[in-house]
């Protein structure tokens, strides 16, 4: 998987030559990256212009060179909502959120945001979620709430092996939550806390993720939400 945090990705370097040799090539990449994006023609699309950029950030990531990575992130953001491209818009916020700056938890509320309202891969938006309950207490609600709208993505978006390797995860995601929340390790107990925290509900479960993504932007949107839920596709 892309974008999701598993036990399986996992580096497989050997020793410390191996490690070397790896930061080597991805810094290669970086700057090869660097190099195709100053070669663009001025009239390139702006959704390759993105795909480049973005790269570059997450190789970025992976070098741990953080303060440069968030800049053009952020850039990158306004650019991708300018232009519509809300898969673009929301890889931004990831790289942002995992540069670790000052105004990382509110990248976060934008992209999971983002994530949930337009219908862009399930993978991704699954992925932002992860953070959230990464980054919650163990006896947040909040966490629990944002793995059940994992799982409710995944059965509304994704489709044939996506679908099945999404479910997998996200059944895991939420049973893990509930062991951090409430000691829970038997099925029946578990589907009983479902139905108590109201996690098989969307209508319910849906406006209390709203909150969670309002107190993590803590009042400073980069961007006008009722004007972009007026570009949600029509379905």
């Amino acid at each position: 998987m892309k974008y999701l945090q598993t036990e399986a990705f996992m580096g497989d370097n050997d020793g410390s030559e191996d490690a070397i040799h790896s930061t080597v090539k991805l810094e290669m990449y970086v700057e090869d990256l660097e190099n195709k994006i100053a070669s663009l023609p001025a009239d390139a699309p702006m959704s390759d212009r993105l795909k480049l950029i973005l790269d570059r950030c997450y190789g970025l990531l992976e070098l741990n060179r953080f303060e440069e990575a968030w800049p053009l992130a952020r850039q990158a953001l306004d650019d991708a909502i300018q232009a519509e491209l809300w898969l673009r818009a929301v890889e931004a916020c990831d790289v942002m959120f995992q540069t670790e700056q000052a105004d990382s938890l509110k990248a976060l509320a934008h992209g999971v945001w983002l994530g949930v309202t337009f219908p862009i891969d399930p993978e991704l938006s699954v992925a932002m979620l992860q953070h959230i309950v990464d980054e919650s207490p163990d006896r947040s609600d909040g966490a629990a709430v944002a793995a059940a709208t994992a799982g409710y993505i995944v059965n509304l978006r994704a489709t044939g092996k996506q679908k099945s390797d999404l479910e997998f995860f996200t059944i895991q995601l939420l049973g893990e939550v509930a062991r951090r929340h409430s000691q829970v390790e038997e099925q029946e107990i578990f589907d009983f806390w479902v139905q108590q925290l109201e996690l098989d509900d969307p209508a319910k479960f849906l406006p209390r993720l709203a909150q969670v993504i309002d107190v993590l932007a803590d009042g400073d949107w980069w961007f006008d939400r009722d004007q972009l839920r007026e570009k949600i596709p029509a379905e």
